[in-house]
C-alpha cells in the first residue's frame, strides 16, 4: 500500500533522528491528508495549532540544523506548518526539500493540497500531476486533482481521475465518495447512493457519505432512508449544519414538522447562511 511505504519512509528517518527530536510530534506524510479529521478521508485538513507550536517547530528545526541536506527533514517541518495552517512556511519547506530531491512524489502531493488551501488550485493541480508522472499509481494525487476537477465542474476529469483510483484499490472510500458527488451532481441519484453506499461501507465513521447519501435520498423522494442517514450523519458530526437542515427536511417530508422546526433551527444554530434551514423554517413559518 502506498500509505504503509510513506509511514514505513518517514517513520524510520525520524527514528533515526529521534535524538533530536525529544518532544516532536512523530509525523507522517499520510497525516496531512487526514490530521484530527473525525470525519475521516473525506474533509479539508483542519487547523492544528499545536502541530505548529513553538516548540514542535523548534524540535524539528533541530533535525534541519543537524541534517541540512536531508529532503525529508524539511519535507518533515512543511507538514507540521501544513497542519498549524502556517501555509507560506509550509511551501517554502516543501520547495526546499524539492530542491534536495525532486522525485519525491509526498512532497508534491503535501505541497498541492496546501495550494489548495491557499486557492492556488491550478499550482496545485500541476503538482499533484507531477507526483502522478513520478509514480502513476499513487492514489492520493489522483483523489486530490479528481476533488479539484470536480469542484471546476469538469467532471469528465473528475471522473477519470476517480475511475483510476478504483480499476486499482476498490477499497478506497474516497474515490468512491468523490465519484458519488459527481453523480449527484449530475442528477444521477441512483449511482450516486451506490457509490456512497460503497464509501460508507469502506468507512463508516465517516459523517460526509451519510450526509451526501440522505440528500440524494431525499432527491428520490425517499424520506425514511434520507432520516435514517442523517440522524447517523448527526450523531457521528454533531455540529454539521448541512447533516442537521438535511435531517430538517426529511422530518418535514414525513410530516413530522415540530421536529422538522427543531433541526432547521440546530442548523442555523450552527451556520446562520445555511439557505435550506433558512427556507425550511420560512415554510414551516408561513404554514
Amino acid at each position: 500500500m502506498n500509505g504503509m511505504f510513506i509511514h514505513l519512509t518517514i517513520r524510520d528517518h525520524m527514528c533515526r533522528m529521534r535524538k533530536f527530536l525529544p518532544h516532536a510530534a512523530l509525523l507522517s506524510l499520510a497525516t496531512l491528508l487526514a490530521a484530527c479529521n473525525t470525519s475521516g478521508v473525506y474533509n479539508d485538513v483542519p487547523v492544528n495549532t499545536s502541530a505548529g507550536s513553538a516548540t514542535n517547530i523548534a524540535s524539528l528545526s533541530a533535525v534541519i540544523e543537524a541534517n541540512p541536506s536531508d529532503a525529508t527533514a524539511y519535507s518533515t517541518r512543511g507538514i507540521a506548518y501544513g497542519q498549524a495552517g502556517k501555509l507560506d512556511n509550509a511551501v517554502e519547506d516543501f520547495n526546499r526539500a524539492l530542491q534536495l530531491n525532486p522525485q519525491s512524489y509526498q512532497t508534491y502531493a503535501n505541497r498541492a493540497l496546501v495550494y489548495r488551501r491557499m486557492g492556488r488550485t491550478q499550482e496545485a493541480v500541476s503538482d499533484y500531476t507531477r507526483a502522478i508522472n513520478i509514480k502513476p499509481d499513487y492514489d492520493v494525487a489522483y483523489v486530490g486533482r479528481g476533488n479539484i476537477y470536480r469542484q471546476q465542474g469538469n467532471y469528465s476529469a473528475a471522473l477519470a481521475d476517480f475511475n483510476s483510483v478504483i480499476a486499482r484499490d476498490s477499497s478506497d472510500a474516497r474515490a468512491f465518495y468523490n465519484r458519488g458527488l459527481i453523480y449527484q451532481a449530475q442528477n444521477q441519484n441512483q449511482q450516486a447512493i451506490e457509490d456512497f453506499a460503497t464509501a460508507i461501507g469502506l468507512n463508516p465513521k465517516a459523517s460526509a457519505p451519510y450526509i451526501a447519501r440522505g440528500i440524494s435520498y431525499l432527491a428520490v423522494n425517499d424520506p425514511n432512508a434520507a432520516f435514517s442517514d442523517l440522524s447517523m450523519a448527526v450523531n457521528l458530526d454533531r455540529d454539521s449544519s448541512v447533516a442537521w437542515a438535511n435531517r430538517g427536511l426529511a422530518l418535514e417530508q414525513l410530516g413530522k414538522t415540530t421536529d422538522a422546526r427543531r433541526n432547521f433551527t440546530r442548523a442555523m444554530t450552527l451556520d446562520n447562511s445555511n439557505q435550506v434551514a433558512r427556507d425550511g423554517l420560512s415554510r414551516l413559518n408561513r404554514g
